[in-house]
């Protein structure tokens, strides 16, 4: 996804706690820069600031980034000539969400063995039953059509 002109990143958020790739095809890139750095920061007074050196590539200069606590993921690129992309001054700047933290809950109860084994006892009762809708399917045309044959006993006979 383009989040800005240059710029790519490989989910639709940015997600505190994750992992992120990001792809720069931007003004090093376009001038042939041989080596390119992304200096990142976290929120607004850009905390646990570090360079990583990008990955060239033919679609860009790429690195996966470990996204930290914050209200935005702050970045800038430079390239081994010492030469800045800081998007005319302002940095580059983007929201981070918070991780979602709520667990999901069955019932209004939390998971126990007792649900554990209810689920389970569930699970095997639909097999159960779409067993018995294939048996149904199968064998309904042909006693619909008499091509069904009983077994019959030959000491009756």
């Amino acid at each position: 996804m383009e989040l800005t002109k240059n710029i790519f990143f490989n989910t639709d958020k940015l997600i505190e706690n994750s992992v992120v790739k990001i792809s720069y095809t931007g003004k090093l890139f376009q001038d042939a820069s041989e080596e390119v750095f992304i200096h990142y920061g976290f929120g607004t007074n850009w905390d646990n600031v570090n360079d990583v050196k990008m990955e060239k590539t033919e679609l860009g200069f790429q690195s996966e980034i470990k996204l930290s606590e914050g209200e935005s993921f702050n970045f800038c690129f430079r390239n081994n000539q010492n030469e800045w992309d800081n998007n005319e001054g302002n940095n580059y700047v983007f929201a981070l969400e918070k991780a979602q933290t709520e667990l999901l809950v069955l019932d209004d109860e939390p998971l126990s063995l007792g649900n554990a084994k209810g689920l389970r006892k569930s699970y095997l009762w639909s097999k159960k039953i779409r067993l018995a809708v294939y048996k149904i399917i199968s064998y309904l045309p042909r006693l619909i059509s008499g091509n069904y044959k009983r077994k019959v006993n030959n000491s009756e006979n």
